[in-house]
């Protein structure tokens, strides 16, 4: 069981079922610790590990998830996409050092977002540190912030799955800084803060490293913006296959690698519970595969490499909340239950919509994310002490992605309306048919 501890007050028990409560200890105003008191001091070994998970996170962006996406639109669109992932984690960035990391994870606050007070990284300094989930190990505040600046990269930019091949770019950044200043900080404070709406229910809210944050959060946003663009000229009439579905597996090679730093990162520590989540990420992704294409088998279609990748991911988002709150055979079963319950939905039920979520951002991450994020109570029971209370834990997960649903979809309309408003969402006709490479960014992905 983890625990963990802030300078301003301490919630031992519940603080064992999330992930993000730790809050900065600086260390120039450290109180003089008693006799039998830990010394809180800075690990040497976690911190190199934390900044080698920060790393990989970041590959999971650029150039994982560009290329991942960037291989399944038309050939006259792929250099729009890896454009807009690029710039769209880029200003995630700056944002979350402008305000994003006071607002998730500052001093003070409410339910719903911490204080301005770091705004700027206010008060953050090279000596600055913050609690892991062992108590007076530390690892330094500015690689804390990384690790938490590549999780806000990566979520708005997942979002861009549901869009591609019509969205304007103009629209896309107005979106993604409106977006995550109203719906991703304010969730991922939530769930991770110890002040935190669902970190402070009654018991805490599971996930571990992003079931909800991440991949229920960029799901339902993606469905929305979908809806709110309309479908593609030509959708269900004109061929969209993607154009290299190589590029699509050395993207997803790139997003299971780093996955290892998403999820056992989120340990913030060197330990079991980081290794516990590395070998989930392994056989949660493999039983993914595997059960993705066996599906495709079941519903009369070949086993394909797109249903491999598809399933890799669907494995991966659906162990994410349950990394560290899984055993192996429990997350191979949620590996396998995303699989299936997203390839039934993209193969079977998504044709029959109207629907174009064009690269199946919400039928992967969305569902998958909520797969994975009610899944992890029945998981967490594995590893759990004989007093767990299944049915308030299974309740708990529920209302959380409620609650993450319904504020994801809000904030979205708002943010893509804004965006409207500004600049317009759609290309024109011209510039769709002709294709985003050249109409919106003057350039193609290939010369021939």
């Amino acid at each position: 069981m983890f625990r963990t501890f802030t300078r301003v007050g301490t919630r031992a028990g519940a603080a064992s079922l999330a992930l993000f409560a730790p809050a900065v200890a600086l260390a120039q105003d450290a109180v003089p610790a008693a006799a039998d008191a830990v010394v809180a001091t800075v690990d040497k070994g976690d911190t190199a590990w934390m900044m080698v998970a920060t790393v990989l996170v970041m590959a999971m962006i650029v150039p994982g998830l560009a290329l991942f996406y960037g291989g399944l639109v038309r050939t006259k669109n792929m250099l729009s996409v890896l454009t807009q992932i690029i710039a769209v984690a880029s200003l995630a960035m700056i944002i979350w050092v402008t305000y994003g990391y006071t607002m998730a994870f500052g001093d003070g606050g409410n339910a719903f977002i911490s204080g301005f007070g770091k705004a700027f990284l206010s008060g953050v300094t090279a000596d600055s540190t913050v609690a892991t989930f062992t108590d007076g190990v530390e690892i330094p505040e500015y690689v804390f912030i990384a690790f938490q600046m590549t999780f806000a990269a990566i979520t708005v930019s997942l979002v861009v799955g549901g869009l591609v091949e019509r969205l304007k770019f103009s629209a896309l950044m107005i979106f993604a800084a409106v977006w995550l200043t109203i719906v991703y900080f304010p969730v991922a404070h939530m769930v991770w803060a110890g002040n935190g709406l669902l970190f402070n229910w009654e018991p805490a809210a599971l996930d571990f490293a992003g079931g909800t944050v991440v991949h229920i959060n960029a799901g339902v946003s993606a469905l929305v913006g979908a809806m709110l663009l309309g479908p593609r000229l030509g959708y269900k009439k004109d061929v969209m296959a993607p154009h290299s579905l190589v590029m699509t597996l050395i993207g997803t090679g790139l997003l299971w690698v780093g996955w290892f730093g998403f999820n056992a990162g989120s340990a913030l520590e060197a330990n079991g519970s980081a290794g516990l989540a590395l070998i989930n990420t392994f056989v949660a992704t493999a039983s993914g595969v595997l059960f993705w294409m066996l599906t495709e088998r079941a519903l009369g279609h070949k086993g394909s490499l797109l249903g491999a990748c598809s399933g890799a991911i669907a494995g991966l988002v659906a162990v994410t909340p349950a990394a560290g709150n899984a055993g192996p055979f429990g997350a191979i079963v949620l590996g396998a239950a995303a699989a299936v319950i997203c390839a039934l939905f993209v193969v079977s039920v998504k044709p029959r919509l109207k629907l174009d979520d064009s690269l199946d951002a919400f039928g992967i991450h969305g569902i998958g994310g909520i797969v994975g994020s009610i899944g992890t109570a029945f998981t967490y029971a594995q590893i759990a002490g004989d007093d767990y209370d299944l049915g308030a834990q299974l309740l708990t997960q529920v209302i959380a992605v409620a609650i993450v649903i319904v504020w994801a979809a809000a904030g979205s309309f708002i943010a893509f309306t804004i965006a409207r408003l500004a600049t317009g969402l759609r290309v024109s006709e011209e510039v769709e048919r002709e294709g985003l490479d050249l109409g919106e960014h003057g350039e193609r992905a290939y010369n021939y």
